[in-house]
């Protein structure tokens, strides 16, 4: 029998990765279809945690279904445009109406249009390290080459403009902020997104902002909008429903230019063209942003002290606290905190290898940091979603897993919460 040509994915996808949803997932997939129960900490999915979307939202979708049947403007329905217009003035967002937004398919999407209507082939990105790996994936897979801005720990993961500014060649087009941050949970300070609004300006940069996060904030943190801060170059604003309001499955998000809309003339209208070849992006859920941005913003009452969100995130504090190995920069936004294994105590360690032996053995699924494009291989992270009594227990059998890898190691100090947990 002749032997057949396989079919072979695309080169493109060689420097691809998503590995959230990666073997990890397939295998906790597996152990589910065994019978094992698994907490499954590596994906920000609100539903899966007991989460509903508000009924307003829900109310407003149904109550629109009948025109919701047909293809609707490219961008999206006028009255989710203009909702994203009013958010962003009552911002002190400057010169922004319903044609520089355009609704998607979830951020996702738009993050893919984005970059295919900017880059060149070589073209260079500036994206955060630790990363959303969408950001450094669509970079490559439209043909540019991401390149990446350390965040460091000892900094609380906030970016060094001096630093991102080394980074910038002939052929850097546009930079990243992801705003509160995902994996790292940092919520950037208003001079640090101040200096580079400059940088951004005096090397003429797109600046691309995900702000998906935007109300998902703990204690004294502050959100700052980029787009009230950039003026001289042009600047997207993204966020949708996922997150702040619980509806990821809706599929909802939109991205909001302003700056300098009339230099952009040619790329937007390319942008406009992309939309066009997929037709309009899903039509019900767009019922419900006007709704979700005007009315009520219940999600304020998690992320306060006796909120669901805010005492999740401090038993992830706690845990990490109590803990011989780990180490944590207070998360204070989104829904995740990027835990750090101590590598004077555990200097052998692997974000993978732990991140396995942990599904395995104790039925607990983390996403590895090197999912995040880090260089290091001692950390993890973990959503803060689920009910503060199963994060106390995930990290109980973190410490069981952790002392059972350390117990030929060298003799273990313990330090205090203070060390082990940064302020900022």
């Amino acid at each position: 029998m002749k032997r057949r040509k396989p079919v072979r994915a695309s080169d493109g996808l060689a420097n691809v990765r998503y590995e959230i949803r990666g073997k990890l997932a397939r295998r906790a997939l597996t152990l589910e279809r065994q019978g094992y129960d698994i907490v499954s900490l590596n994906i920000g999915n609100p539903y899966a945690f007991g989460f509903r979307t508000p009924e307003t939202m829900r109310l407003a979708m149904i109550e629109n279904l009948r025109n919701s049947e047909g293809y609707v403007h490219q961008k999206g329905i006028f009255p989710a445009r203009e909702a994203v217009v009013m958010q962003q003035q009552e911002r002190g967002v400057r010169g922004v109406t319903a044609e520089e937004v355009f609704i998607g398919n979830g951020v996702s999407e738009l993050i893919d249009l984005a970059l295919r209507a900017l880059l060149n082939a070589g073209d260079e990105v500036l994206v955060p390290s630790p990363d959303y790996p969408l950001w450094s994936a669509a970079v490559n897979l439209n043909g540019g080459r991401a390149v990446h801005y350390p965040c460091h720990a000892a900094r609380s993961f906030i970016p060094d403009p001096d630093e991102i500014e080394s980074l910038i060649t002939k052929r850097t087009r546009a930079i990243v902020i992801v705003n509160p941050n995902n994996p790292t949970g940092a919520v950037y300070p208003r001079e640090t997104l101040t200096a580079i609004a400059r940088l951004a300006e005096k090397h003429r940069l797109v600046v691309l902002c995900d702000e998906i996060y935007d109300h998902i904030l703990y204690d004294d943190a502050k959100f700052v909008p980029m787009a009230t801060l950039v003026h001289d170059t042009l600047c997207c604003t993204m966020s949708g429903l996922s997150k702040v309001y619980r509806a990821c499955g809706y599929r909802v998000g939109w991205a909001s230019f302003s700056g300098d809309v009339e230099g952009a003339a040619e790329y937007l209208s390319g942008l406009e063209l992309l939309s066009s070849l997929r037709l309009c992006s899903n039509v019900p859920g767009q019922w419900a942003v006007q709704t979700a941005l005007g009315g009520y913003q219940s999600i304020l009452e998690l992320t306060r002290p006796g909120g669901r969100l805010y005492e999740s995130r401090a038993a992830i504090i706690e845990g990490v606290a109590r803990s011989k190995y780990l180490e944590l920069s207070r998360p204070m936004g989104a829904l995740y905190a990027f835990v750090q294994v101590r590598s004077e105590v555990l200097p052998d360690f692997d974000d993978q290898a732990f991140a396995l032996d942990l599904l395995d053995r104790k039925h607990v699924l983390v996403a590895p940091g090197v999912s995040f494009n880090v260089a290091y291989r001692n950390a993890f992270r973990i959503t803060n979603l689920p009910e503060p009594e199963v994060i106390a227990t995930v990290f109980t059998r973190i410490e069981e897993l952790l002392d059972a890898q350390g117990a030929e190691g060298p003799d273990l100090k313990i330090v205090s919460a203070a060390a082990q947990v940064r302020q900022h």
